[in-house]
């Protein structure tokens, strides 16, 4: 009879390993199994911490506001800039560091409202069915049959270009995604033992929806928060980049590669390396989001 070789014994060992391990240890292995987790949260994590920390960081705070060097305008990256000066003589990579706060500070302002308002959305509908599923759900229908963009392009026209009026843009649309998700899980759950265990226990309407079947839908809803983060700073851009986000002299990713543009291909570096810090950050979110959905095994 044959003896077990060294690596099947690991892998036995390994796999009774797994076994005994809580559900929560089994999460985290499989999160920190991926690489491309791993390098997403890194990721995340430098951007916020440059974002918070960007006074500090940055080697020309001053560059953040109306400050001008013409002395130094249109110079190349190097070791005194970087990621070079633009057409005034600012640094671009402190503006990029200030930039990430406006990013950041977008994404926190419209998924706190969006989220929020679409989960709450989405458990009334998935609950109470009937009428109140038929009003919410075919509003829904309706709000997202409307170009994202389109949206946002008519209402920072109608109102003023700022960061608020262009998160209100932005929030205009995107609770919509978290309503059909949280209905979707919430009538999949509805015929579940322990929702029907609290209905006959006389639980009231509030106790269920918010605690019983909303903890059931946390783990999506923060794999989609994190996947939208991403999605909601390329949009931000897209709208500065257009001239209807942060105005000047606000330091703005998008608003700088618009700006930038302007100087293609002579002085290349104004719009790529602002580019490239936008690809950097939604690069981040959309690995740290696919990680935390193999990690809870949910599908959003």
């Amino acid at each position: 009879m044959t003896q077990p070789s060294g690596q099947e014994l690991n892998s036995e060992r390994d796999l009774g390993q797994q076994r005994s391990l809580t559900s929560g240890q089994m999460a985290w292995f499989r999160f920190r199994s991926n690489p491309s987790s791993i390098i997403g949260a890194f990721i995340v994590l430098s951007v916020i911490f440059l974002a918070i920390f960007a006074p500090l960081i940055a080697p020309s705070p001053q560059s953040a506001g109306s400050f001008v060097d013409f002395i130094n305008r249109h110079s190349p990256p190097s070791k005194d800039f970087w990621f070079g000066t633009d057409n005034v003589g600012r640094d671009i990579f402190s503006r990029v560091i200030f930039g990430y706060r406006v990013s950041l500070g977008l994404v926190i302002g419209v998924l706190g409202f969006a989220v929020p308002f679409g989960v709450f959305l989405g458990l009334l509908a998935g609950y109470f069915g009937n009428w109140t599923e038929f009003v919410i759900m075919r509003f829904t229908d309706i709000m997202l049959a409307i170009p994202p963009l389109a949206m946002a392009l008519a209402i920072t026209a109608v109102l003023s270009p700022n960061l608020i009026n262009a998160m209100i843009a932005i929030t205009m649309l995107w609770w919509t995604w978290h309503t059909r998700l949280i209905y979707r899980i919430v009538k999949a759950q509805m015929n579940e033992d322990y929702v029907e265990a609290a209905k006959v226990s006389g639980a009231s309407h509030f106790h269920i929806m918010f605690r019983e079947l909303l903890p059931n839908c946390v783990s999506a809803i923060s794999v989609k928060i994190s996947l939208d983060a991403g999605f909601v700073i390329l949009f931000g851009a897209a709208l500065s980049f257009l001239g209807l986000g942060v105005q000047p002299p606000t330091p703005d990713l998008g608003t700088m590669v618009s700006t930038g543009s302007e100087y293609l291909p002579e002085y290349w570096w104004e719009a790529l390396m602002p580019g490239l810090a936008i690809l950097y950050a939604i690069l981040g979110f959309n690995l740290l989001g696919d990680g935390l959905r193999d990690m809870m095994d949910v599908e959003v």
